[in-house]
């Protein structure tokens, strides 16, 4: 391959992978990663040491799934070994072989079969009991697979198809335990997030954070999974207000209490945060709403106070605050002259 890369011109990068059969081409502006044929020599749940090889079948046979087992010639002819093109119509997963010696080659596996499941299966609940009873068996294999490959694995996984019923099969084959998710996740509350937000296109940790009844799990799971920063606000930030910043009965602007929360914080991605929220609590038309409104800028500065006369620090930072609130209460529309003319002397 190196070799054909080299003849075309083709730049090669990150030469990490070759040792793995690995190659990656650079190409138009994108990386293209091309591997050559493999057979396991040794596996240890988690990583694989390899030889190359040129048949077909022998690597086929190394692949997890049925339906990830197949090839295409360059003249169209499809190679497949283990029926994955009739899985794949029947719109079954499948694991190649023994699902136990699949999964124990790589534990990794057991979260590649549910992600496939939501992207492939029709129904639900179409599990065949080997498999499960496989996986129940080679749970506990999934404590030594590093954090950052589940979230991988799970982040695709609870944004797709059938995601609140393969979190719950998830739970009953006691999984959870091994991924970083609160043992006693709150099931119910998850179901109910995920069918009021599959339309808007909730981030994965908007439908996770539903599992969480108190921060402590939240922490709990970063540290198993090594979220990103972002993702872990997030999941703090949906546990601590789902139930304190609602949209208010006796209020005419039902999109008031969410937009006086994002004028008054001082972080950048509060809006973002809060149009999760909102998929949270399934309120589409708020969601609808929030997506059109921007944060207004508020006209009056320190400059204009000391302009005024009022140079103290303390007062300057005081008088701004109670002019700020008089704009809420406004809902925005006061101008400079008449915010002005509230301040005493």
């Amino acid at each position: 391959m190196k070799h054909m890369f080299q003849k075309a011109g083709i730049r090669m990068i990150n030469n990490k992978g070759e040792k793995h059969g690995t190659i990656t081409a650079r190409l138009h502006n994108e990386n293209f990663e091309v591997t050559t044929l493999r057979v396991d020599v040794q596996t240890d749940g988690r990583h694989a040491e390899v030889e190359f090889t040129t048949d077909w079948q022998k690597d086929a046979e190394r692949r997890d799934l049925t339906i990830n087992s197949m090839f295409l010639g360059l003249d169209g002819t499809l190679y497949d070994y283990f029926k994955g093109y009739e899985d794949l119509q029947n719109r079954e997963v499948r694991f190649v072989g023994s699902a136990e010696q699949r999964i124990q080659e790589d534990y990794l596996r057991i979260l590649r079969y549910f992600r496939f499941y939501g992207r492939v299966a029709l129904e639900p609940d179409g599990h065949k009991p080997e498999t499960l009873a496989a996986i129940r068996e080679n749970g506990r294999g999934l404590a030594a697979i590093s954090g950052e490959r589940i979230w991988v694995e799970l982040k695709k996984m609870v944004v797709g198809n059938h995601a609140a019923h393969l979190l719950e099969l998830m739970y009953r084959l006691e999984l959870a335990q091994y991924i970083g998710l609160p043992p006693d996740g709150n099931i119910e509350e998850m179901k109910l997030v995920r069918n009021t937000a599959k339309d808007h296109s909730p981030k994965p940790m908007t439908v996770l954070a539903a599992l969480f009844r108190c921060p402590e799990e939240v922490e709990k799971m970063d540290i198993r999974l090594k979220v990103s920063r972002e993702e872990k606000t997030l999941a703090l930030f949906l546990v601590k207000y789902r139930r304190e910043l609602c949209k208010s009965v006796d209020e005419p602007d039902s999109l008031k209490p969410f937009t006086d929360f994002i004028f008054d914080s001082r972080e950048l991605d509060t809006q973002s945060k809060v149009c999760e929220l909102l998929k949270y609590q399934g309120e589409e038309k708020l969601l609808a709403e929030l997506s059109r409104w921007s944060v207004p800028r508020f006209p009056i500065s320190g400059h204009d106070l000391r302009r005024l006369g009022i140079t103290s620090g303390k007062d300057i930072g005081g008088t701004l605050q109670e002019l700020r609130d008089i704009w809420k209460k406004s809902r925005y529309q006061m101008d400079k002259d008449e915010l002005l003319s509230y301040i005493k002397f």
